[in-house]
């Protein structure tokens, strides 16, 4: 079985707040002109990672079943003459990237983990198998408009960041195992995050395989 304890944790979730109010909540959050450059996502996965960035030798795994679809639907939108702006923003690398480049933060190691029904399953076990003593788990979505009824878009903006540890910390918030089962099903990646949110345990099968524990302590 693999274990880890959760240091920290912090959530947004906008819930209907405007994509525009969002940003603005946020953009103080961010050195003057940064937010200007970052998605959504980008500002959302951004301010609850930042609380949580320590030592230099963090790991951080990244999940996210669409990234940036708002971003792609403007640029989408501006055809038939494509903004080269839109364009831009649309391939920006992802929202955990986003948060570290305006920290010029250096890491050991980066997992961006992405799609799926088996998200949640793939992202605790490299969050669990990282070499590093203190591991940061973070992710998220963006709502989407027209991609979202294609089904390429979430429903709902959302993100999360947490701080987990190997060894026990002096005031652990709860703690995470994994193992292996053939019981069937998967958690997705909103109702892990809703998990998180209200701080429910929860034991039952994340996919793939792997049985996902998750204890309040």
């Amino acid at each position: 079985m693999l274990e880890r304890y959760l240091e920290s944790l912090r959530t947004d979730d906008p819930g209907a707040e405007a994509p525009a109010a969002t940003r603005e909540r946020l953009k103080p959050r961010f050195a003057p002109g940064a937010a200007r450059r970052m998605t959504l996502l980008g500002m959302m996965v951004g301010a609850s990672l930042h609380e949580l960035l320590g030592p230099a030798d963090d790991s951080i795994v990244y999940s996210s079943s669409f990234g940036e679809g708002t971003a792609l639907e403007g640029f989408l939108e501006s055809f038939p003459t494509p903004s080269p702006t839109l364009f831009q923003t649309s391939i920006h690398p992802s929202a955990a990237q986003q948060a570290l480049i305006g920290r010029q933060r250096a890491l050991p190691e980066l997992l961006p983990l992405a799609g799926g029904p088996e998200l949640v399953a793939q992202a605790a076990l490299a969050a669990l198998l990282a070499p590093a003593e203190r591991v940061l788990w973070c992710g998220g979505e963006e709502r989407g408009t027209w991609l979202r009824e294609a089904g390429l878009a979430s429903d709902r903006s959302f993100a999360f960041a947490l701080a987990l540890t190997r060894a026990r910390p002096a005031a652990p918030l709860a703690r995470l195992a994994l193992e292996i089962s053939d019981q069937p099903g998967a958690l997705a990646l909103p109702a892990w995050f809703d998990l998180l949110h209200a701080r429910r345990a929860w034991s039952g099968a994340a996919g793939g395989g792997w049985h996902l524990r998750l204890e309040w302590l």
